[in-house]
């Protein structure tokens, strides 16, 4: 289902607020929420992703350099910003793409939607940290000599710590969503007289 556009504007905005309020503390008390965010973009703003996902990735990188610039560093010199930083795009857009995957027959029931939620995110998950991590791994400066055992090591040890994260957020996206529709489906239409 295609919100309208004022009412995508709106998620858009709550969707922004939670990215925004998480990801200046990448590794603080509350850990980042860019990934289910992404994937919450694609399921609830369909139709709307051509301006909503390069507005979503220009908000993740304007959150990235006042986080590195604030603590006096230089936004470019970082280490986090490498060549394998843009690998970001690709990864987002993965998360993206599982988002809306899980919503593409509309108005299924909650019960199928349900169905394809776990396989989509995960595969999501597993798609992003690839390409995220793997960004990192082999075309950052950080690791001097990439190999594939280290390669894997590194992504085996950080894909749970991001795959917990991601997905209880968008279990808690999922459920906002669910009783947002309850919400709505319980309520008395508008009558025109």
């Amino acid at each position: 289902m295609r919100l309208a556009l004022r009412p995508a504007l709106a998620v858009f905005a709550g969707l922004a607020l939670v990215m925004a309020a998480t990801r200046v503390h990448h590794f603080g008390m509350l850990p980042d929420a860019s990934w289910a965010v992404f994937f919450a973009a694609g399921a609830w703003l369909a139709g709307h992703q051509r301006w909503a996902f390069p507005a979503l990735m220009a908000l993740a990188v304007l959150i990235d350099w006042y986080v590195i610039t604030a603590a006096g560093l230089s936004f470019w010199a970082h280490y986090c910003v490498s060549p394998g930083y843009w690998f970001l795009l690709p990864a987002h857009a993965a998360m993206l793409a599982a988002g809306r995957w899980t919503t593409a027959r509309g108005g299924a029931p909650r019960w199928a939607l349900l169905a394809r939620f776990v396989p989509a995110l995960a595969l999501g998950i597993v798609a992003c940290h690839l390409l995220a991590q793997g960004g990192f791994y082999w075309f950052s400066s950080s690791v001097a000599e990439p190999t594939l055992a280290g390669w894997w090591k590194n992504f085996s040890d950080w894909l749970p710590a991001y795959a917990q994260v991601a997905a209880g957020y968008a279990t808690l996206f999922a459920l906002i969503h669910v009783g947002a529709q309850t919400l709505v489906a319980g309520r008395p239409a508008l009558r025109t007289a």
